[in-house]
């Protein structure tokens, strides 16, 4: 089968899968695996091979990334149901006081992101952001908008969050250098939209009457909007509801209310941590160390992205429960109550696993290759772009970066390109999937909605700044290619 045809089926499959997660709203999963499946049958897989590249591609995928995901998310469950989410963010803001606010929450938002999904983390410290509005008195954005910012940055850039795991996976690219140099360029991007939000903050936007109300009270809205100290109430068409901020909200005062003694600043931070660190001592020992070497050998098996994160739950299940007096059963039950959530992440992740399996087996991704390598673009922009447009099309920062991952795979493994060249890539790409983040994007609501915003603010305020940072984390990766 010619080149041309190879294209063509793979940008026909592509559309394909866009046309099916945006316009008839497939869930993104069975989109993956049908048109993977029509692409292999198209581009001349025989029938017999169909489902062992099926099977073949999900467990290359899964037996890298499930483990991460899950163990990911059991640290992270711990995190939020023993109260250390809003500890550790009420620490943040008595120790940069009040005025400095919106950087304690940045720092939290940036720190709790780690082990934490975005939409998840966002509900847990909403509770904060309207109390601290409510007390100061000033625009719930001025403190949500850079809080969210840098929990998305840390979503689309840094593992063990899925999207950056499975391209990991794809493209070959280590996770400790992606940690190594993603860390310091995600916290530069996270400063960078701070200042953006707070620029933007400057003014005054409107807001959900129902939350308007709760937040600042009947009586005091005149003095309030007198001030500045409040958003005016919005119209209530186009803004989402206070009901649906309201039931967002209610799990996380339930889950944290089951500690009484919520844990100490200093050891949510050793906790989160934890796993960082010894992912970063096995790619330095790694990289540094002879070949046989004892220290390299147990820095590397504890470094391993599962090990390190298996250590860390255990940690968590001893000083955040055994310790603190919960019973072996409620450990039990929250560790798992942490898995149902990330399932579908770990079911579109391996379908997009599938999907690169068959571009690379039916040789579209060599096509692929061959025709980017002639379009004369840097690599970095190429997978940038790429990752943005499918972004802004189907709104999955995930199923952007595993499409992509996939399609530049056959070309990265020709360019021999090393290990801190594949970090940066991932980096780059990672900026692709945080920028446009839009209506099409879960995201998009749950910020709005627990914002109280309507369309509108949301497009000129969330969208603009994922943007923003989206494209500095692609010109900071683009920055540090020429020094590695």
């Amino acid at each position: 089968m010619s080149a041309t045809t190879l294209l063509l089926i793979a940008a026909g499959g592509i559309a394909l899968l866009l046309l099916m997660v945006i316009k008839f709203k497939v869930q993104p999963f069975i989109a993956l695996l049908m048109v993977s499946m029509g692409v292999a049958l198209a581009a001349g897989i025989p029938g017999g091979e169909l489902v062992a590249t099926i099977q073949e591609g999900m467990g290359l995928t899964l037996g890298y990334i499930a483990i991460i995901i899950a163990l990911g998310a059991m640290v992270g469950r711990m995190i939020e149901i023993s109260g250390g989410a809003q500890a550790f963010a009420h620490s943040l803001i008595d120790r940069f006081g009040e005025r400095r606010t919106p950087l304690a929450l940045t720092v939290a938002g940036f720190v709790l992101g780690i082990p934490i999904f975005f939409d998840v983390g966002l509900i847990i410290l909403m509770p904060i952001v309207l109390g601290v509005a409510r007390v100061s008195r000033k625009p719930i954005l001025t403190y949500a908008l850079p809080l969210g910012g840098a929990m998305l940055a840390v979503h689309a850039l840094l593992p063990p969050h899925p999207g950056q795991v499975a391209l990991a996976g794809l493209i070959g690219a280590d996770q400790g250098m992606v940690l190594l140099f993603g860390i310091p360029i995600t916290a530069v991007v996270s400063v960078i939209g701070f200042l953006l939000a707070r620029r933007m903050t400057r003014r005054e936007y409107p807001i959900d009457p129902e939350l308007y109300e709760r937040v600042y009270g009947e009586d005091s809205q005149g003095d309030a909007q007198g001030t500045g100290g409040g958003s005016v109430p919005a119209d209530s068409d186009g803004a989402g509801n206070g009901g649906g901020g309201a039931t967002l909200l209610a799990p996380v005062t339930t889950a944290t209310k089951q500690a009484e003694r919520p844990p100490s600043f200093g050891m949510i931070l050793s906790l989160v941590l934890t796993p960082i660190v010894l992912i970063m001592l096995g790619t330095v020992a790694t990289n540094t160390m002879a070949e046989g070497s004892p220290v390299r050998t147990v820095l590397g098996v504890l470094g391993a992205p599962m090990v390190a994160l298996l250590i860390a739950v255990v940690l968590c299940a001893y000083l955040l429960g055994a310790r603190r007096g919960w019973s072996a059963s409620h450990i039990e039950e929250v560790l798992s109550s942490a898995l149902p959530p990330v399932a579908l992440v770990v079911l579109v992740s391996g379908a997009g696993g599938i999907f690169g399996k068959v571009l690379v087996k039916t040789g579209i991704g060599d096509a692929v290759s061959n025709v980017l390598q002639s379009t004369g673009l840097p690599l970095l922009a190429l997978g940038f772009l790429m990752t943005l447009v499918l972004r802004a099309a189907q709104g999955s920062a995930t199923v952007a970066l595993v499409t992509v991952g996939g399609l530049l795979a056959p070309m990265l493994k020709e360019l021999d390109l090393s290990s801190p060249q594949l970090a940066l890539t991932a980096l780059a790409m990672g900026g692709g999937s945080l920028a446009l983040s839009h209506i099409n994007d879960s995201g998009f609501w749950i910020f709005t909605k627990l914002v109280g915003i309507n369309v509108s603010t949301a497009l000129r305020t969330w969208t603009v700044l994922t943007t923003a940072m989206g494209v500095s984390a692609f010109l900071l990766a683009w920055a540090l290619w020429p020094v590695v």
